[in-house]
């Protein structure tokens, strides 16, 4: 994006990073900040030499058959924006869901390890993500970038901003992805609505005759 007039401060994502200071101590209570998935990739890419795009496509958008590409927001380093704004179509995000859903596994294959999908499913620490003032979000936990609702049904959510969602029900096999563009950045806007009509749909087809 365009920087204003006069402006001196960091000319990239691995800039911003270096100026980051800590807030409060760790363990007390969840905190969400993109910065920690930022600071993820920096990882990922020191750790692999290669880019977060290119681990992505090689170890899973490649192996679970995406049909098509997926693209990055990047800075003028050319460094990806691992934090959000991934960029992918409808199918490819369901595909994704329903391998997680799967326990990893897509078309037969192991794409990511069981032990890794058991362990987000697990969910964290219920308490310290009630003190970030969730509402919408009762009983809830975040583990390993994902939301973990630990109800009846086992749910666990991929979540974006604006609307967006891998929302999956491994009780009801179910998976729903959303694209939105919803004015309001935070979930808590949609989510009295987009909630319910999840566990409404899940019923739904849990109620079908197979």
């Amino acid at each position: 994006m365009p920087r204003p007039p006069g402006y001196q401060g960091p000319q990239s994502f691995y800039e911003f990073l270096a100026t980051a200071k800590k807030e409060g101590e760790h363990g007390q209570a969840f905190t969400y900040k993109t910065v920690d998935t930022d600071v993820l990739g920096w990882g990922i890419r020191r750790v692999t030499g290669k880019s977060v795009g290119e681990v992505l496509s090689e170890r899973i958008w490649g192996p679970m058959g995406a049909e098509q590409d997926a693209y990055f927001p990047i800075d003028t380093a050319g460094t990806e924006f691992a934090g959000g704004g991934l960029n992918a179509a409808l199918h490819d995000f369901a595909r994704f869901g329903e391998m997680m859903r799967l326990g990893g596994t897509f078309n037969g294959r192991q794409i990511v390890p069981k032990s890794v999908v058991d362990d987000i499913r697990s969910g964290a620490n219920r308490e310290r993500f009630a003190r970030a003032g969730y509402r919408t979000l009762p009983g809830w936990s975040y583990r390993n970038v994902w939301r973990v609702s630990r109800n009846e049904h086992g749910t666990f959510t991929a979540r974006g901003i604006h609307g967006q969602v891998i929302y999956i029900d491994p009780k009801a096999e179910m998976v729903v992805v959303r694209l939105a563009s919803h004015p309001r950045a935070a979930n808590a806007a949609l989510d009295p609505t987009s909630l319910p009509e999840y566990r409404a749909l899940a019923k739904h087809l849990m109620a079908r005759p197979n």
